[in-house]
């Protein structure tokens, strides 16, 4: 279901009507004048403020909720989409966190063997509602990661589309959009973690499967071109 001026209500994970949300969508907005403006911002600050780490996912309830997500330095794509759409709405923006399967074209092969398939599900980015327009942008990948892969980090001010990059810098194909799952009011966060559970019964611990491909194979990438990588060791 695409998103519509309704969506601009809190719920329990999306609480935008938190104190701490709206503080920070307000504070972060500051000096913004226009829609467009606000969104840039926002998706700018949510993008590079909380860094991409596959490594703390969590999928109980407490630590999917935007207010949560907030007061964290490193996150998941899921997360840091609810707390996007948790901002946008709390500055009046119609929004929703929407959810598609990609494939990593770069994938390792060690890592592709482990996982069984170089697809990640239900990978998640945000679609705001601006000028009746519904816009989708991934908040992701921060913008000294998207460096490591000699790619500009996106920006997103709901012009247009702002999702996954298509070819790293070396111009190889890299990440490709198979199936959309559309949009939800509320983080469907049975569905999500039904679908990990699926996609990768191979492993212990299912929730983290989600995105620890792609570290990994930015590790390797990184590795390989000679740089340095200093993402964090996985927690325990």
């Amino acid at each position: 279901m695409p998103t519509t001026t309704a969506d601009v209500t809190s719920t329990p994970i999306i609480d935008s009507d938190h104190s701490d949300i709206r503080a920070y969508a307000r504070d972060t907005c500051a000096g913004a004048s226009t829609v467009q403006e606000r969104i840039a911002v926002l998706f700018r600050a949510i993008r590079d403020e909380i860094r991409y780490d596959p490594y703390v996912v969590d999928l109980t309830p407490e630590a999917m909720r935007a207010s949560r997500v907030l007061r964290s330095s490193r996150n998941w794509c899921v997360p840091k989409a609810t707390l996007l759409t948790a901002c946008c709405r709390a500055m009046g923006i119609p929004s929703r966190p929407g959810y598609a399967d990609v494939r990593n074209h770069l994938s390792s092969p060690t890592l592709t063997s482990l996982m069984g398939s170089d697809v990640f599900v239900w990978h998640g980015y945000t679609e705001v509602l601006v000028d009746g327009n519904p816009r989708k942008a991934s908040p992701a990948f921060n913008d000294e990661l998207c460096a490591r892969f000699g790619v500009p980090p996106l920006e997103f001010d709901g012009s247009g589309d702002a999702l996954l990059h298509a070819f790293d810098g070396s111009g190889r194909r890299h990440m490709e959009y198979l199936t959309d799952h559309g949009t939800f009011r509320e983080v469907p966060l049975q569905q999500i973690v039904g679908a990990l559970t699926s996609a990768y019964p191979s492993m212990t611990s299912a929730p983290e499967v989600h995105d620890a491909r792609f570290a990994h194979e930015s590790r390797d990438s990184v590795r390989a071109s000679g740089a340095e990588w200093d993402e964090v060791a996985p927690t325990t």
